[in-house]
């Protein structure tokens, strides 16, 4: 790829791509425009900035993207109640799609050939950054430098880093950095000791979760307000989606929710243990289902619960620009209009409660039918009979037949 002329590379400032933009200016000879994306992540972009501008980069795109995040991202993923392998909420995942997204759109306003990021070869997310760049510029170039230079290790990085003058926030000594990755959804942690799986994280390796057994002691109460399958509202305080998902993290965070240590099955085909802190999803995903166990039909309920895995796979997998995932969102989202109400949840010491929950218009629930009481003749209790006896007669029949 000689011919490549300008390069749009995803940067954060950090080891990885400080050490990828210096690499590209001295492999490419080739313009680098930088693109850093602020999706909640909660640090400091400025520095982002200095560091581009000190190593002579014109063009610096630094994108406020948290509203667009949280709006057009999470919370379309939450509205499917997605998990992946039965824990994992997709926090990485369902950013990358967003930066592909912004990539390309740099690419074209500035003219680059190319684009380039800073995923290892050994992970998931070079397969979302490409196939999402792919997707939406089919004829677009990729840079991946950790496929194509030797500097395979941590510590390789942090010394070509010193080599070259390169400042590290975080250096530890000569001791790697875990590798972490955040935003608005979640904060994630690699590498170090949590490459041995029976290995317990540090206490102080997690940064916006206490301890379980740190929490208050007295339980937190939160209402949140349901539209169409989004909050609206928390304690009936009108918010947009990122100010929803800022107000949980701090809430939940605080009561010890959201911690997650998992062994989850990379797409390129090994196994990773990663640790999570997720609070505001934590809640989100289990308030979710609360307000929908109260108004969705059971059969619209059981189809989404079966096609959900699938969902959450395409979206790990990095295909949120597939038209296959396209077509599962207009499913889902069709599904969540009479998904209206409140939910009320209790958080206490790492633990999420559901102990309320109502809709005045969309409610399927009817106290008349459910009731142990006298139910003034609104469900005629012998009509189960027939309708256990014709279910069981398939059963009844092989029975008969010694089968």
């Amino acid at each position: 790829m000689s011919d490549i002329k300008k390069v749009v590379l995803a940067y954060s400032g950090g080891l990885d791509t400080s050490v990828i933009l210096k690499w590209l200016q001295d492999v490419y000879d080739c313009e680098v425009v930088t693109f850093t994306a602020d999706i909640g992540q909660g640090e400091e972009l400025d520095p982002a900035r200095a560091k581009a501008t000190a190593a002579g980069i014109k063009e610096i795109y630094i994108d406020d993207l948290r509203e667009e995040f949280a709006r057009d991202f999470v919370f379309p993923m939450f509205r499917a109640n997605t998990i992946y392998e039965g824990e994992y909420l997709l926090g990485t995942s369902i950013a990358r799609p967003l930066i592909a997204k912004r990539l390309i759109e740099i690419a074209n306003e500035t003219g680059a050939d190319a684009i380039s990021h800073g995923a290892t070869g050994k992970g998931n997310d070079q397969v979302r950054f490409e196939l999402g760049a792919y997707a939406l510029r089919p004829d677009i170039k990729v840079i991946a430098p950790w496929r194509e230079w030797d500097l395979n290790s941590r510590q390789k990085l942090l010394d070509y880093a010193e080599q070259h003058g390169i400042s590290v926030e975080m250096k530890k000594g000569k001791t790697s950095p875990y590798s972490m990755d955040a935003n608005s959804l979640h904060i994630s942690y690699e590498g170090r000791i949590l490459e041995n799986p029976w290995t317990e994280p540090e206490e102080d390796m997690w940064r916006w979760t206490v301890s379980p057994e740190n929490a208050p002691d007295q339980a937190t109460y939160v209402e949140l307000t349901y539209q169409n399958g989004d909050i609206v509202a928390i304690d009936d305080v009108p918010h947009s989606p990122h100010q929803v998902m800022e107000k949980l993290n701090k809430i939940a965070g605080a009561n010890g929710v959201g911690r997650l240590d998992i062994v989850e099955n990379r797409y390129v085909g090994m196994k990773s243990r990663g640790c999570y802190e997720t609070p505001a999803g934590t809640v989100m995903l289990k308030a979710h289902r609360a307000i929908e166990s109260l108004t969705l039909d059971r059969e619209v309920a059981h189809l989404k619960d079966e096609l959900m895995p699938r969902y959450a796979s395409l979206i790990y997998n990095g295909y949120w620009w597939s038209p296959e995932r396209a077509l599962l969102q207009t499913m889902i989202d069709a599904s969540q209009v009479n998904v209206n109400g409140k939910v009320r949840v209790k958080l206490y010491k790492g633990n999420v409660v559901v102990v309320g929950r109502a809709s005045e218009t969309n409610s399927l629930f009817d106290e008349n039918i459910a009731t142990f009481e006298e139910d003034g003749g609104a469900y005629n209790q012998k009509d189960a009979e027939g309708f256990i006896k014709l279910n069981a007669l398939r059963m009844r029949i092989a029975a008969k037949k010694g089968r």
